[in-house]
């Protein structure tokens, strides 16, 4: 019987034994503001527990004791209220409804991912003209695109920032919603196409990290992941040299090539980018002869291009390439270059033949495929009193 129990016991616990490849990154942070939000997750939950373990261990007390080979047990069958008991039952969670949700509160604030740092560890403060590094985000199918605008260089599925130094991601997709997500930095944010979203964040501890997305995203979303290294500022400046020397230069041509859907890219980097491209991608107009989300809502803010513009209204992204359904009448007949101003429009119909119909001539008045009205009082003639238009020399009484 001793025999057995081991077993079961091993058994057991060998159970546990996939759980050894994992990493507690989201409770293990390396930066101040992963640290915050694990604070707040452990603090909320030993909150929840002040009411769980309780009921769990009342759950198996009642159950042991008022088990029915327990004879010894109290029974009570005319017990119906206690004051103390209500008080305990309802003063316990209302206590800590509002504790949670003042934590929620004060943290969600706090850690709202738009708002910029206000420290940089726990103990040294973010000074006030310390610029952050920018990085804009572009989630593709399936990958990340990272853009540096400041050094001027680009990155595929790799990302470098130095330590204790504020980073502010702008991130945007290309096709679906994705999440961005790097558990030992800070919290997750969304990618979505055509608007952009902010993230806040900062490492303390050098290191390799792991990024992914958090969300599934479509067939290749188990490869899109990257990776981040955290390092001094002269290993981050080394890290831009050596994206410089590799050469390489994404333009709009490349990075429509880019953009198509992908699986397991490696890291990539590129020299030189476009200073435009990131706008353009929030934009929805990278390909040449689109026209921009924010250049149409310009004109619909001034009161839209009218009648006249509509013959010249180009889409505002590529749907083709995204895969819409195509219009019933094709898509070439929508492949439009650009607006038309007013004088434009005046020049092209300027020049169109204008058709000047004669004016009719409304008198007199003859009717069509009527029966000719006779008299009463005299002798009717065919043409006496008509409205037909009679022969020459037969309207007598016309």
């Amino acid at each position: 019987m001793k025999r057995k129990d081991k077993i079961i016991r091993f058994a057991g616990l060998s159970l546990l034994i996939p759980l050894a490849a994992c990493k507690a990154e989201v409770l293990a942070p390396a930066g101040d503001v992963a640290a915050r939000q694990r604070d707040l997750l452990v603090m909320s939950t030993l909150l929840m527990l002040i009411i769980i373990v309780p009921v769990m261990a009342l759950t198996v007390w009642f159950a042991l004791k008022y088990r029915a080979k327990n004879r010894a047990a109290d029974y009570a069958p005319d017990w119906d209220h206690s004051t103390k008991l209500e008080f305990v039952i309802w003063a316990a969670p209302l206590l800590i409804i509002i504790s949670l949700g003042a934590l929620t509160w004060v943290g969600t604030h706090l850690l709202d991912p738009y708002r910029r740092l206000d420290r940089i560890s726990e103990d040294v403060p973010a000074a006030h003209d310390m610029q952050p590094l920018r990085v804009e985000v572009v989630a593709m199918d399936w990958k990340w695109l990272f853009i540096y605008p400041e050094q001027g260089i680009a990155t595929v599925n790799e990302l470098a920032v130095p330590v204790d130094r504020p980073v502010e991601f702008t991130l945007t997709s290309t096709s679906v919603m994705n999440a961005f997500y790097i558990p030992a930095m800070a919290g997750m944010i969304y990618a979505m196409p055509g608007m952009q979203t902010k993230l806040h964040g900062v490492f303390n501890n050098p290191g390799e990290y792991k990024g992914i997305a958090s969300h599934y995203s479509g067939h290749g979303f188990s490869g899109m992941h990257f990776k981040t290294f955290a390092t001094d500022e002269a290993g981050f400046d080394a890290f831009i040299e050596k994206t410089r020397a590799g050469g390489g230069t994404l333009d709009r041509a490349r990075y429509l090539q880019l953009e198509a859907p992908s699986e397991n890219v490696p890291p990539m980097q590129f020299a030189k980018v476009d200073p435009t491209l990131f706008q353009r991608v929030v934009n929805m107009c990278v390909a040449e002869g689109k026209m921009c989300m924010a250049e149409m809502m310009a004109i619909d803010r001034q009161g839209g291009a009218g009648l006249a513009g509509t013959m010249n209204t180009a889409p505002s992204h590529d749907a083709q390439a995204r895969g819409s359904r195509a219009p019933v009448l094709g898509w070439s007949p929508f492949q439009v270059a650009s607006y038309c101003t007013p004088e434009d429009s005046a020049l092209m119909f300027g020049r169109t033949a204008q058709v000047v119909q004669a004016p009719m001539d409304l008198t007199p008045l003859r009717g069509r495929a009527l029966t000719p009205p006779r008299s009463a009082l005299a002798p009717s003639h065919d043409n006496d009193v008509t409205q037909l238009d009679p022969a020459p020399g037969q309207a007598r009484n016309f």
